[in-house]
Parts: structure tokens; sequence; C-alpha cells
């Protein structure tokens, strides 16, 4: 075995650690919820503010991170982020006020913006396209679905302690990630692109989706016909308007807007956008119904995603395999179904749910559906797409996962609280499934257009390679 080939998967396993972290954080506040709530006196709609500050700050720079990590060098973006992320995490688990624990949650979802495209393009740099490429790529989206998947029961442990250790055990963790990659990561010795970094392009794609979320959260108890809610939504339609200006005019882009040509590409940031955004929302959902409403424990209910956790961390590896063999959209709309089947499942839900019948069944679809939809969502977002351009690639499609999960979470907790005077009821909580379940079949039905073969879309001369593959 070569050093060469040795030196590869180590830094994989590195980079999987990395990522696993990333989407722990994301998952592991969901038990404690509850916790937070009672002893920082917040309200449902500020709650969602704690998984919506992190989502916001990882789904709104993702694009600047992965551009600023294709221009200033991955390695070195990677392990200064990696360190903000330690510190913001020893911050998050210290303060006593619900503002300043959405700030800290904010922070960190800003640095793990650098951090997960930094560490998908070094993949996918590192990695020639092909069989060897989907093997690590179904290995690192694995470790980020068991995360996701696993950070549930892990926060469940915590939380019986004390909820603040499920802010700071990233802390360690962190630390010795990024001891690792100082060891392991080696030094880019190839030529870095010039250009620019595009910042009013990241200040206005950041700013809409602030914006765009604040006001979804906020319509319930305002109106959504109030000239406040319309002027908001204005604001969204203008901010966005003016990045994609910039985007055309700006000599180096935050993103450039030809990439968008590649319909994988484009159907793998739709699906994820789908599967993050029903997902977050759900477990969000779930929480409010196992702990507020039925009164159990936060090790029951982690106890209860545990199925779904398990097929991710047993499963999810094997998909580049099946990648290979069946193709990625085959694998996609079958997860999707399954998503779609694991929400229909948990509509049945009442003030005496069975557990065999339906809070284990449900989850395991919903373990299904991560298992197969979430590594080929991300080898067909970058195959086709150019070296240099692997760090836009990689930024597109977990902005569309984060920011899925913020605009989904805030669409889903209006829906959630619209009405109710802040009491949890079966009726509410059945609304706010089924608006997840809708979501997971308008994602059916875009993966389906993904089972028929194009032709190669043809790139202008100044493009990058944009090829049309399912």
């Amino acid at each position: 075995m070569s050093s060469t080939h040795v030196s590869r998967w180590s830094a994989l396993a590195v980079l999987c650690a990395v990522i696993f972290l990333d989407a722990l954080d994301v998952s592991m506040v969901g038990v404690a919820l509850p916790s937070i709530q009672h002893e920082l006196g917040l309200s449902t709609s500020t709650l969602q503010w704690v998984v919506s500050g992190y989502v916001l700050g990882y789904g709104g720079l993702l694009l600047l991170g992965g551009r600023v990590a294709d221009l200033l060098g991955r390695r070195r973006v990677l392990l200064v982020a990696l360190a903000v992320f330690a510190v913001a995490s020893l911050l998050g688990g210290v303060v006593d006020d619900g503002a300043l624990l959405i700030a800290a949650r904010f922070v960190k979802g800003v640095a793990a913006a650098f951090t997960a495209p930094a560490a998908l393009s070094i993949i996918t740099t590192t990695f020639p396209e092909g069989p060897q490429r989907n093997k690590a790529l179904s290995i690192f989206t694995a470790s980020g679905a068991s995360g996701y998947s696993l950070g549930l029961v892990i926060s469940g442990l915590l939380t019986e302690l004390d909820w603040r250790y499920t802010l700071l055990m990233p802390v360690p963790v962190a630390v010795i990630a990024l001891v690792a990659a100082l060891r392991v990561l080696p030094r880019p010795v190839e030529e870095r692109p010039e250009g620019g970094h595009d910042l009013l392009g990241a200040v206005l794609i950041t700013a809409s989706m602030l914006l765009l979320v604040f006001t979804v959260v906020q319509a319930p108890e305002v109106g959504w016909a109030t000239p406040r809610t319309i002027g908001s939504l204005v604001a969204v339609a203008a901010l966005l308007t003016l990045f994609v200006v910039t985007e055309l005019r700006t000599r180096h882009p935050l993103v450039r807007l030809g990439i968008l040509r590649s319909r994988p590409l484009v159907r793998a940031n739709l699906g994820l956008f789908i599967l993050m955004g029903s997902y977050v929302s759900f477990q969000f959902v779930a929480m409010q119904y196992f702990q507020n409403l039925l009164g159990w424990s936060a090790l029951g209910t982690a106890l209860a995603f545990l199925p779904a956790g398990l097929i991710v961390a047993v499963s999810s590896t094997k998909v580049g395999g099946l990648a290979d063999r069946f193709g990625t959209g085959k694998l996609i709309i079958v997860g999707a179904a399954a998503l779609a089947g694991g929400y229909a499942m948990f509509l049945g839900i009442s003030e005496t749910p069975s557990l065999g019948g339906l809070v284990l069944p449900g989850m395991f679809l919903l373990g299904i559906a991560f298992a197969l939809s979430f590594p080929p969502l991300n080898i067909q977002a970058t195959n086709g797409v150019d070296d240099a351009e692997q760090g836009l690639a990689s930024g597109l499609l977990n902005t569309s996962g984060q920011v899925g999960g913020a605009i989904v979470l805030a669409v889903v907790t209006a829906v959630l609280t619209s009405g109710t005077a802040g009491e949890l009821s079966i009726g509410s909580l059945r609304a706010a499934i089924m608006v997840c379940l809708v979501l997971a079949l308008v994602g059916v039905a875009i993966s389906a257009t993904g089972l028929r073969a194009r032709k190669p879309v043809v790139a202008e001369p100044d493009d990058a390679k944009v090829f049309e593959t399912v």
C-alpha cells in the first residue's frame, strides 16, 4: 500500500471527524431545547432561534466559506475555522442569557460555514472522480449523517445531567480534531486560483436569509397581511435581486451563476434543501411532542430517535457502492419516498402513541431516507465540477441544506404556534408534520425528474466544466 494511499485515507478520517462535529452540533441541542426553554424562560418562537441561529450562520456564509477555501487554501481555512468553532462552543456553554446563547450559536454556525466546504473540497480534489471518490464521499457523508442522527442520542444522555454539557462537549472534540488536522492534512503544493472575495454578495445573501426567517417567525404574531410583514418580504426580494445583480456584474462573484446550468447540481441542492429542511423541522416538532406533551424524559426522547441514527451509521458507508451500481438518481428517489412515508406515519400521533406501530416504524423509514439520500446528493452535486470550483459546489450544497433547515423550521414553527396561545395540541402538531410531508412529496417529484438521462450541457468557454449526469 503506497504512502499516498495511506495519507489520503488518514486525511479522510480527520475530515470525517470535522463533518461529524459540524452535524452533531446541528442536532445535539434538539433534546435539550425544552430544558433550555424552561431555565432561560424562552418562548417557543424564540426557542427555535437556538437552532436557527446556528443553521443561519452556517448556511448564510457557506458560499463565502467555499470560495475563500478555494482562494486562500482549504487546509488553512479549515484550521482557523475549527479553532473559532472550539472557542464559540465554550462561550455558548457558559452564558446565562438567551440572546447571548443565540449569538454564540450563530458564531459557531459561521465557523462551520468555513470548515464544511473546505473539508468536502479537500476530499473531491484529493480523490479522483469515480469509485474512489464515491467511496470517500459516502464515508464522509455517512459521518455527517451519523453525527446529525446520533447527536440526538448523545444530547439525551448529557441533558439528563445538565443541558449545558450538550453545548460544551464539542470543545474537546474540536481541539482533538484540530491537533490531528495539523499533523495529518498535507500542506498544499498546487497554485490557488486568483480572485476576490465578494463580501458584498456574502452580506446580501446572509441578510436576505436572516430577514426571511425572522419575517416568517414573527408573522403569526403581527399578522401575515400587515405592512410590517409585507414590507419585510419585499425587502427580502430586493436583497435577493441585488445579490443576483452583484453576482452578474462583479469580477469575482461569490456564486458563478453559470455553474447552475448543471441540472444534477440543481436537483441535488433542491433535494438537500427538502431533506434537511423537513427533518430539522420534524425533529423540533417531535421534541415538543415527546417531552412537552407526553412528558417523556430527555433520554427517552433520544432513544426514540436511536433507530434512525443506527440505520444511518451502519448503512451509509455502503451507499457509495450502490451509487456505482444503480446511479445516484434511483437511490435519491427511493430515499425521498421513504422520507415521505416516515412523516405520513407520524400523522397518526395521539396522546397514547404506539411504539411498535408508529414511533419505531416511522423512525426506521426516516433512517432509510437519510442513508439512501445524503451520500448520493453529495456525489451528484460535485461530479463533473472543475477542481477550482469544488469549494463553490460544496458551499452551494451545504447552503441549501442549512438554509433549508432554517426557513422550513420557521414556517413549521409558525404553523405549530398559530392560534394555539402557546399551548401544544395534537392538531397543531399534526399540522406542522403535514408541512414536512408535503415538502417531502415535492422532493419525490423533483427526484423523479433525474431518472431520465440527458445529454451533457455544453459549458461556455470561460465556464468550468458542467455536465449533465444522473
